[in-house]
């Protein structure tokens, strides 16, 4: 049976036609009825379709001349490179695509190489060859230094228009090695990726390595050692489908009925019960990068949140969340995310689907911070964690390795933006004459905010970026807290480097400035590092003529009136509360941008 099975993945930067090719696959073994198609149909979530990307992993089962193929389409952008590592874990093969028009970017390059470390057969893929500013023999270069693939072992293909797939798809169980467990020996599957039900509970993504699995069996989760009867199994085409059992090699779900997506971690190790079994190799722990505070525009929504983030945190097993309270926010979520995408769709998802406002807090990283009398760091994932800064004696800030593709010509101007940045070059690797990969170490906190956008707009669009975390390196900080109307404001404090502090606390100053509604009063922003003022402006008072309805009499009548303005504006400057819009939030972010902070 396994010898009619073959797995794999889809694997492409960002905008290659993953998803498109994935479609025209499903079309053409029947999976999908024609009059049931639509664009991304592995794409679920509005989101997804509206933005055009991938987000989640999403299996699917066809069956083609007499084999069964087991497709996975992975995401492309570089926040959910987990995504990929969970889906190639599970397959022998994968189909490296690429633009035809765009070459070989940096995503493409870390897909490669994640495949290339789980030994996966490598098929090279050609994409949107009708596209009028298509240059198949430059791809073709590219994918020679590469991978060294010859042009006869290169598919060229339109996903748009169905040129081609056909004879990708006949090369698939030639190219591509069947599984290699054993039916017969105990189970052993692994958990690639969950999701949760109200009606069945948690639903298990596997891909079963060695025995098989049935409706009524016992299993046993490795990691947690709990167990329980498996209330279903099946396959996805792409919908849910029952099946009787699933056997070694295949890809398919099991239904635990569990409550919390916590007892099935993925990849963790499935078998029986009733049986010893050896876990099988999982893949490194998944860590949050970017740390930032949920808190309501009411007050009164806290329980709606609440609700919210653990349905959401049910399908979304990277997504991080601890309650936390702050003074002038009232009470929310210090949440993690792999990135500032990630950050974005969970905001919109909480907007769309639970009817959410939100304010969210400026995003930071997470910091080790030595404290005297204590050997080992203390994790600080906001600035209002911070302890005494007397107390403190040094920080550490997580870097990260980045792989840029870019034109030759543009070199000079992105490696200026990372010396800027703090960046720290490693080497340069030429693909070929015209396009060059830059290797660099940078700050994580240096890529937040607007890197992207700058990279893109110094490049004019033709740069793309692959980033991994590298490790801690010791760096100078200090908290940065901004106050308004002589109240410290906790969604606004930052970590920033001390010798740009000065820079940065003048720049959010002037930001806020321009962005507060003006009040009835003179409002006063100011930017201080401990008890020290370092920045100051302030927002001048409505003018109100309170003179206007006075059509005669003495000048004393006018003073009068001016006076007694100007004791109700003092009495509101000390009483007064300043409202701070959305607006601001996203505004300090650009301000803490990088760029500020070199």
């Amino acid at each position: 049976m396994a010898q009619a099975i073959r797995n794999f993945c889809i694997i492409a930067h960002i905008d290659h036609g993953k998803s498109t090719l994935a479609d025209r696959f499903l079309e053409l073994t029947g999976t999908v009825e024609k009059r049931d198609m639509k664009a991304q149909m592995l794409d679920q979530m509005d989101l997804e379709r509206e933005r055009g990307i991938t987000i989640k992993l999403a299996p699917v089962r066809m069956e083609y001349q007499g084999a069964e193929f087991n497709l996975i389409d992975t995401p492309g952008h570089v926040d959910f490179t987990y995504e990929v590592s969970r889906s190639l874990a599970c397959v022998e093969g994968a189909l490296l695509v690429v633009d035809a028009s765009q070459g070989i970017e940096a995503q493409t390059i870390a897909n490669l190489n994640l495949a290339l470390e789980q030994d996966l057969d490598i098929i090279p893929v050609i994409n949107k060859i009708d596209l009028p500013n298509a240059d198949v023999a430059k791809v073709e270069r590219e994918f020679a230094h590469l991978i060294g693939a010859k042009p006869e072992e290169i598919f060229r293909v339109s996903a748009k228009t169905g040129a081609g797939v056909k004879e990708l798809l006949d090369a698939i169980a030639p190219r591509i090695r069947p599984p290699q467990g054993d039916a017969q020996a105990s189970l052993r599957a692994l958990i690639f990726d969950s999701q949760f039900s109200d009606y069945q509970g948690v639903v298990a993504h596997v891909r079963i390595v060695d025995g098989s699995v049935r409706r009524g069996d016992t299993i046993r989760f490795a990691a947690t050692g709990k167990s329980v009867d498996v209330l279903e199994v099946g396959v996805f085409r792409p919908q849910a489908t029952k099946r009787e059992q699933l056997l070694a090699g295949e890809i398919g779900y099991i239904v635990t009925g569990l409550k919390s997506v916590a007892d099935v971690r993925v990849g963790d190790t499935v078998g029986l019960a009733k049986e010893k079994f050896a876990p099988l190799p999982g893949y490194r722990t998944l860590k949050p990068m970017v740390f930032a505070g949920l808190y309501c525009q009411e007050g009164d929504d806290f329980p709606s949140l609440r609700e919210a983030m653990e349905k959401l945190a049910l399908n979304d097993s990277s997504l991080t969340f601890e309650a936390e309270h702050s003074p002038a926010l009232g009470y929310g979520f210090r949440c993690g995310f792999l990135g500032l995408l990630h950050l974005e769709i969970v905001q919109e998802r909480l907007r769309r689907e639970y009817q959410l406002d939100l304010i969210v807090t400026v995003p930071s990283v997470a910091y080790h911070v030595f404290v005297a009398g204590r050997d080992e760091p203390t994790l600080i994932r906001s600035p209002l964690e911070l302890p005494d800064p007397a107390s403190i004696t040094g920080f550490e800030e997580p870097w990260m390795t980045v792989d840029i593709v870019t034109p030759t010509e543009k070199i000079g101007a992105i490696m200026s933006v990372l010396t800027e940045r703090r960046g720290v070059s490693k080497s340069i690797e030429y693909l070929d004459e015209e396009r060059a990969v830059l290797h660099f170490e940078l700050p994580l906190s240096q890529l937040l905010a607007d890197f992207y956008d700058t990279l893109k707009s110094v490049s004019q669009g033709y740069a793309s970026l692959n980033y991994d975390f590298s490790g801690y390196r010791p760096s100078r900080l200090v908290r940065l807290d901004i106050l308004v109307a002589n109240e410290k404001v906790d969604a606004l404090a930052s970590i920033v480097y001390d010798d740009a502090s000065y820079r940065v606390g003048r720049q959010v100053v002037d930001q806020l400035k321009d962005l507060l509604p003006r009040q009835m009063f003179e409002v006063k922003v100011q930017a201080a590092i401990g008890g020290r003022i370092i920045a100051s402006a302030s927002l001048p008072a409505m003018r109100k003529d309170v003179t206007a309805k006075l059509y005669g009499g003495d000048v004393t009548r006018k003073r009068k009136l001016l006076e007694k303005q100007k004791k109700g504006k003092r009495r509101m400057r000390a009483m007064g509360k300043v409202d701070i819009p959305p607006a601001a939030y996203r505004a300090i972010l650009k301000a803490n941008s990088p760029s500020s902070g070199s």
